[in-house]
């Protein structure tokens, strides 16, 4: 082959690569959160996540992607390793739809399907269609790259060392195999691979029986990713990827053998050889679901035995549920921080709690772990904000990039609130146990009252927060207005004390005037959710 036929494979198989993603990149984008819903009907019916499993890897055209989304949820324990089974053998089954597309023969169809893609992905009359242009340009790109690759090849049928290479291969399957695996490992696609053995397909370079080594080579190498997720991961992570690895390798481990008839069965299927190895690829999935599916439970306990739970172990104080192997499936990594951020928002919520305990006695040992709580407050905000800002801005949607602005605004408003806690309200029950004095009967009762509203307001934002509730943001709302109302009447009540002369409100009335502020403070900060969930709330209505 010359350099510049070489240089011209090359480039093809690049835009090829490109091509798929930019595909699936498309069809993700177009299809917004539906794909983390979809993941979210799953139930403990297998043939329901086995269905919800096929379309979503059918939507984001790749297993990777597929398998980093449900390392999101089992980690978040939103699904059981059954469950995650069941849903992997549906995401082997989806992954089979592009190299069925590229069978069709579509080359001179190319250029016109790219067109297309590029006209709606400029000119598209909302941003649905537009990421829809993308998914289409991305499908052009695919045929264009088959196209060239398939005319660059074609000189090497009259090659005698490629002849002869490709021979010793046919000889030699379980080299063709691993060779397949390996370059399916490289670039992170099953599709890729496939589509390759298409183009060798059509200049008659590859026959039924050469090409199935291929076909099941690159099912082995799409265990590669599902490995990388597994290395240095949380033991969630690990065995739902070792849950894909184990039935792959059950699925190879029968078929390899049975190639011949297996090659026969497909043989039966079209008379079109392009065809014929893009449905062994869709058949060797289907019957490797059929074969697991009834035994999900059997293939967890084996996972489970495998890499039994680790023990809880004292490990520095950190984030949970951030995994950065999911930004690349934003709709997974906004749920991740979402359960961060609620995580803060429980210890947040303690430290206000807690804090009114600080001015009852002289427990500086209490004042102390308070303070330290703030530590851990903002430390996970520090953590969520990095890992958002990860994020390609390029990649989201709008109504993605709001979300973002959403969480982030949320766990600013959080870390606030620790430090006022930390900051004001502590060093104020410092200085009340250092002065050795106490509040009147009448204002600690106002405090402890107006305290226990701005703790329930508090739990309202955060239900609110979780749920998207427009209700629930105007009742927050609404009680933000009142208890500015309440502090205003409590501030005058105390001045009326001092006006009466009260020995307990004259000594305190420093603490208790700031204490009362700082409470209205944290009111503040945690009713902004509201905005932007009636925000979001109205976009959507406007979208519709």
């Amino acid at each position: 082959m010359s350099p510049l036929a070489t240089a011209t494979l090359l480039g093809a198989i690049a835009l090829l690569l490109y091509g798929i993603r930019l595909a699936g990149d498309g069809i993700q984008k177009a299809a917004g959160g539906r794909i983390r819903r979809l993941l979210g009907v799953v139930t403990k019916n297998r043939l329901v996540a086995f269905g919800v499993g096929a379309a979503a890897a059918a939507l984001l055209q790749s297993s990777s992607a597929t398998v980093a989304m449900l390392v999101g949820f089992v980690s978040a324990g939103l699904m059981t390793l059954p469950q995650t089974i069941a849903v992997l053998l549906g995401a082997n089954v989806g992954t089979t739809l592009t190299p069925q597309l590229v069978a069709f023969r579509v080359f001179d169809l190319a250029v016109p399907i790219a067109g297309l893609g590029v006209a709606l992905s400029m000119w598209g009359w909302s941003s649905r269609a537009r990421h829809v242009g993308q998914a289409v340009l991305g499908f052009g790109f695919v045929f264009l790259a088959l196209h060239l690759a398939t005319t660059t090849m074609a000189p090497l049928r009259d090659d005698p060392f490629f002849t002869l290479v490709l021979q010793t291969l046919r000889d030699h399957p379980g080299w063709t195999l691993l060779l397949a695996a390996g370059f399916t490992a490289l670039v992170h696609s099953s599709a890729a691979t496939l589509v390759l053995a298409l183009g060798l397909a059509h200049q008659g370079l590859v026959d039924l029986a050469g090409a199935m080594p291929i076909v099941l080579g690159a099912n082995l190498g799409t265990t590669a990713a599902a490995i990388e997720t597994a290395v240095g991961a949380k033991r969630d992570a690990q065995q739902t990827a070792a849950a894909h690895v184990i039935a792959k390798a059950i699925g190879l481990a029968v078929a390899f053998p049975l190639m011949e008839p297996f090659a026969r069965l497909v043989a039966a299927t079209s008379d079109d050889l392009a065809r014929q190895i893009a449905n062994a690829h869709t058949i060797f999935n289907v019957a490797l679901a059929i074969g697991l599916l009834p035994v999900t439970g059997l293939l967890a306990g084996l996972v489970r035995r495998l890499l039994p739970p680790r023990p809880a172990s004292e490990e520095p104080f950190g984030p949970k549920y951030l995994d950065e192997r999911v930004l690349e499936s934003p709709p997974v990594a906004f749920g991740q921080a979402a359960r961060e951020v609620l995580r803060m928002a429980d210890i947040v919520q303690t430290m206000v709690r807690e804090s009114i305990r600080a001015f009852e006695g002289h427990d500086l040992d209490l004042v102390q772990r308070i303070e330290d709580m703030d530590d851990q407050v903002d430390r996970l905000d520090r953590e969520v904000k990095l890992f958002l800002t990860k994020l390609s801005k390029s990649g989201l949607t709008e109504a993605q990039a709001a979300r973002e602005l959403e969480l982030i605004a949320f766990s600013t408003d959080l870390e606030a609130v620790g430090d006022i806690v930390d900051k004001n309200l502590m060093s104020l029950a410092r200085k009340r146990i250092k002065q050795g004095v106490t509040f009147s009967a009448e204002g600690w009762r106002e405090i402890r009252d107006f305290h226990a509203k701005v703790c329930e307001n508090l739990e309202l934002a955060v239900s609110a927060f979780a749920t998207r509730d427009a209700d629930l943001a105007r009742t927050l709302l609404r009680h933000k207005n009142r208890l500015g109302e309440i502090e205003r009447a409590l501030n005058a009540a105390h001045v009326d004390r001092l006006h009466r002369g009260l020995r307990e409100s004259i000594e305190t009335s420093s603490i208790h005037l700031d204490l009362l502020s700082n409470l209205e403070r944290i009111n503040s900060h945690v009713t902004n959710v509201a905005y932007t969930i009636l925000e979001a709330a109205a976009s959507d209505d406007g979208d519709g």
